[in-house]
């Protein structure tokens, strides 16, 4: 397996009671994300009280800005998912030293 030199992490406020759809969108494109998207490697699903992450690895941070761009994250995903927003996700890519 690559290396993971690159995260892309998406926090979203999401009310309790929408989380489990909100998960449906994560499981519905997670194989998919992991299939066509150059540089995917990973990603995992966080949960918290306050908030939900979806922390995505990719292989360099020119895959992880590409995906952003990409048709099945702002056709699919972001469209899936932005009914059950509080407020605008806060989205941050990450790159590993070391």
């Amino acid at each position: 397996m690559e290396k993971v030199n690159a995260y892309l992490q998406i926090t979203m406020k999401i009310n309790e009671s929408d989380r489990q759809s909100a998960a449906k969108v994560y499981f519905d494109y997670r194989e998919p994300f992991l299939k066509t998207i150059e540089g995917a490697l990973t990603k995992s699903l966080l949960v918290r009280d306050e908030d939900v992450q979806v922390l995505h690895g990719f292989d360099s941070k020119e895959h992880a800005e590409a995906y952003l761009e990409s048709e099945m994250f702002k056709n699919d995903v972001a469209k899936g998912l932005s009914p059950y927003f509080q407020a605008a996700p806060e989205i941050r890519i990450f790159t590993v030293v070391g």
